[in-house]
């Protein structure tokens, strides 16, 4: 299991391309594997036949752990067979003695492969309700389904063996792999009227796009929600590896880094028709500019005045960027990701606009490529338009703040002895006391509501 983006500490396999028995040549790809950011390809970094396969579809191991064996077709790999524990399992290995911890005895490598064995197997403590082959766990579609039933697709340990229990073909869950079902999903296609063409009727990929490029035909009405288990009101949703990872990350954020807060209020009057006025201009190219494509400009032109800010924090020395890095945080269907707006001070709001756009949709799709979602110096978290009016968002470290942006809203305010009514927006910066005091973070704030109530002064 490669580290496939600089955070990942373990990957879930979504599906195998390749199958045991297979020539496999350097480069090609063997796996796709959902890592905590997105769904990356496992490509095999040699030559020969796919021998042995370890990990079966939506099981999930820790980076470094033996997933499967590339060798020669003569090559003696029971070394390899032998060091892996339930290597076999395939085959219905038997499971550890009874009272035997998982990976206990041998040395580091083998205690770490029998640790992902016992998680793999749904018996680890790091991912209690995951079964041997992951049937449920890896379907990250809009209509998750619940935990199964005991007896309904589950792999369960019985008198010492793992198995994995088939689906009956009527009456009980349908067949297909986890990519299958995830792309199902996002085609908007009803599983029960593809024809699988896999192993005893299985749904694949190929059958997926297959039905996808066919004509369309009018869907049958959704089922109505039924539980898991007749008469229980939860439903347990596996965590998936994003989750898993905000979930840590943040964790290390809320507690240990001293965070305080600053909110400011920017009339948006000039900004706004700024804005009409760019959209005009760029009508004919199809452009067209949001307030968060203005603002992330604002932004970076106020971490060039207040590089402080800029910054991170280190242990022993504080980081001061020269070059600004915005990370947006964007919704998708399992949690939160950042894609990074590179050198936003050097480029156009057109340009700006024209990469969040990209980026949101390859981040929606987890196809963002780890250059794409790494290396922000400030963040900024706009959740105006769902009606926010004001929120706190968390620091991703080690960025030392983050600005959490609200609604435009029309207010009265008192302006020259009368009351008038203009578009109002507040933000609010959370600051790592470590690196920002009060002072500087408000003189940044102060510098950002200049740029935002008067646009021409990011020329100055």
């Amino acid at each position: 299991m490669e580290a496939l983006s600089p955070t990942m500490e373990e990957g879930r396999l979504i599906g195998w391309q390749k199958k045991e028995g297979d020539q496999v040549k350097e480069g090609e790809i063997l796996a796709e594997i959902e890592t905590d950011k997105a769904t990356m390809e496992l490509v095999a970094r040699g030559s020969g036949v796919l021998r042995k396969v370890f990990l079966e579809d939506g099981g999930v191991a820790p980076v470094g752990t033996v997933i499967a064996v590339i060798a020669e077709a003569d090559e003696d790999i029971s070394a390899i067979l032998q060091s892996v524990p339930g290597a076999a399992r395939t085959e219905a290995a038997p499971g550890p003695a009874a009272g035997a911890e998982p990976g206990a005895g041998g040395g580091p490598a083998e205690r770490e492969a029998g640790q992902a064995a016992a998680e793999l197997a749904g018996s680890g403590p790091s991912e209690p309700h995951q079964a041997l082959t992951g049937v449920e766990a890896a379907v990250e579609s809009p209509s998750r389904r619940p935990t199964p039933a005991v007896g309904t697709g589950q792999a369960q340990a019985e008198g010492g063996r793992v198995r994995q229990l088939e689906a009956p073909a009527e009456g009980g869950r349908i067949k297909a792999s986890p990519l299958a079902r995830r792309l199902a999903a996002e085609a908007g296609l009803d599983l029960g009227q593809v024809q699988g063409t896999g192993p005893g009727g299985r749904i694949t990929k190929r059958d997926i796009e297959a039905a996808a490029a066919a004509p369309k035909v009018a869907a049958p009405a959704a089922a109505a929600y039924e539980p898991a288990v007749e008469g229980a009101d939860v439903v347990e949703v596996p965590v998936t590896q994003m989750r898993k990872t905000i979930a840590r990350r943040l964790a290390t954020s809320i507690g240990p880094v001293p965070t305080f807060y600053l909110t400011i209020e920017v009339d948006m009057t000039r900004m706004l028709a700024v804005r009409e006025q760019i959209n005009r201009r760029l009508e004919g190219q199809g452009v067209k500019v949001s307030i968060n494509d203005l603002l992330i400009k604002a932004v970076a032109s106020s971490l060039v005045r207040h590089p402080e800010v800029n910054a991170a924090w280190g242990e022993t020395v504080i980081r001061q960027y020269r070059r600004v890095h915005i990370g947006v945080a964007v919704a998708i269907e399992d949690g939160l990701i950042t894609p990074v707006i590179r050198d936003a001070d050097r480029k156009g709001v057109a340009r700006i606009s024209q990469e969040v756009r990209e980026l949101a949709a390859r981040a929606r799709e987890r196809k963002l490529a780890p250059e794409e979602y790494t290396g922000a110096t400030f963040s900024i978290s706009n959740l105006g338009m769902f009606g926010i009016q004001e929120f706190t968002a968390i620091i991703n470290p080690p960025e030392a703040a983050i600005l959490a942006v609200g609604a435009v809203e029309e207010k009265p305010v008192v302006e020259a002895g009368e009351v008038v009514v203009r578009p109002r927006m507040r933000l609010t910066m959370s600051c790592d006391h470590r690196v920002i005091d009060g002072a500087l973070g408000a003189r940044f704030l102060q510098t950002l509501k200049d740029n935002l109530e008067e646009p021409t002064m990011m020329l100055a």
